[in-house]
This record gives structure tokens, sequence and C-alpha cells, in this order.
């Protein structure tokens, strides 16, 4: 059995984890604060964020760029200063998500599509958007059962996003000019609830499923190579560490107001098996 370490404790929930210059940047959206924290635990507080962080990236520049979900912005961080780089609202109606920003600067938000605590729940169609490193706004994708997780290929030209709804994953085509074209089925997880994702050096994607409290490695085509099992709803994971391959898993009893108030949420760490 593959044994997972607990690297952080005590967080509201724990979402958009990146490694980056040597530590794991994570938003904590239950506390409303950015963090990173190196593989021994210690811990940084980066910059609060009133409206709620979650994903997470970098300019090439160097500037962090954070989601602020609540008031549907992408945000910029310049020194300590947090400013909007780009207003999503006009397109994002309920609460942005998850984020990749590729090497040119373009950054793809997904966002909610409609209210996840209204009962009975009535899934809706939303977008992938695409920010230009400039701040312009335009629809990537559309027709998204919430898009989520989201992971652009080391050469840029293939953009992969979670549809946690659809319980699949999709993949894209990507332009010089950052639009997307050629969409496909890359993954069908029939029973799975695919939430943030990332990629490995081998092509396999590793998928946080929140339904089946397991982070599972699939290959396009759909089959399942390696399940982590965690116990509880793992609801994101980003590969890191000195060589690329641990890997990092935020877990939590829930994603709801209540659950986050009991600071219940982890981030874990494992080595999986070579592929």
């Amino acid at each position: 059995m593959t044994m997972l370490k607990c690297l952080i404790g005590d967080l509201g929930f724990a979402e958009g984890p990146r490694w980056h210059q040597g530590r794991l940047w994570f938003s904590d959206f239950g506390a409303r604060v950015v963090r990173s924290v190196d593989q021994s635990g210690q811990v940084c507080e980066v910059l609060p964020v009133p409206e709620a962080p979650s994903g997470l990236g970098w300019l090439p520049d160097g500037r962090m760029l954070v989601v602020s979900m609540n008031d549907h912005k992408l945000m910029v961080v310049d020194g300590s200063a947090l400013s909007t780089h780009a207003e999503l609202g006009h397109i994002a109606k309920f609460p942005c998500n998850d984020m990749v920003v590729d090497a040119r600067g373009n950054a793809y938000v997904g966002h909610m599509g409609f209210d996840i605590f209204a009962q009975p729940l009535s899934p809706q169609p939303a977008s992938l958007i695409l920010v230009r490193p400039d701040g312009s706004v335009q629809e990537a994708a559309t027709d998204l059962m919430f898009p989520n997780g989201v992971v652009v290929s080391p050469d840029g030209n293939t953009l992969i996003v979670a549809e946690t709804f659809a319980q699949r994953l999709t993949a894209f085509d990507v332009a010089a000019d950052g639009s997307l074209s050629g969409r496909r089925l890359f993954a069908e997880l029939p029973g799975r609830a695919p939430d943030g994702i990332c990629l490995d050096r081998e092509g396999g994607v590793w998928v946080a499923d929140a339904r089946g409290s397991a982070c599972v490695r699939v290959r396009e085509g759909g089959a399942v190579t390696d399940i982590i099992n965690t116990e509880r709803g793992c609801f994101a994971c980003a590969l890191g560490g000195d060589d690329g391959r641990t890997l990092f898993l935020c877990t939590a009893d829930g994603y709801t107001p209540d659950a986050m108030a009991k600071k219940s949420a982890s981030i874990e760490m494992v080595r999986p098996h070579p592929v």
C-alpha cells in the first residue's frame, strides 16, 4: 500500500497547488489566503485575498496571478500589492475556480456555471475563459460541465481540462494566439468526479477524485494506471519536489462552509510507484 504523509494540516480548504521555486504554493480559500510550504512543512503566508483565492500561476515576468473567486476577477501580485489583471464577471456569473497559466502568460480560468449549494442541484454548462498577458478576455471553450482542473502540455500545444459533472477529461489544441480548437475526449472517468489535475512527464494525468476519495492516474483513452486512496475527498493535486515526482494531494472532509470552519483540510504527499 502506498503511504501518505501529511505535509500540513489545520487548513480551511486547500486548492490550486503549484510547485514553484522550490516550494508548494496553494490557496486556502477557507481562510482566504495564499500560502506556500516547503517539504519540511515550513509555511509562509503570501497574502490575503478577501474574496477567496483559487487557481494560481505565474506570468513570464515572474508576477503571480491569483483567481479571486467570489468577485469574478483575475488578480496580479506585484511585490506585496494585489491588483486586478482582468474582470471576468461579464462571463462568469458564479464563482471562478481553477486556472493554468502557460509559458506565454495566457491564463485559462474555469468557473462553476451554477450554484453548487442549491437544492435540488441543477448543473449547467460553463466556459473556460482565456485571459491574455495584456488582460484582454475571451471565452476559449464553451459547454463544459463545471470546468475545473486544467493543464497545458510542456510543448504548449495541448490543453486538458477536467469536467467534474461530466466525469471526463477533455482536450484541445492550443494555437499560437492562445485560442483553443480540436475539442476531443481525453478520458472518460465513469463514477468519478475529476477535480484538480496535474500532468506527469510520461503524459499521464493525475486526477483528484472528489467523489471517490482518491487520486488516480489516467492515460489518454481512459486507462487508469494507478490509484492513491486518500480515505476522504481529494480535491486537487500537484507534482513537485526536487525531482518533480512527489505528488501533493489536497484533501478535506468537504467543501461546505461548515466543513471549512472545522479547519480539517490537509495537504498530503506521496511518492507514487514509477510508471
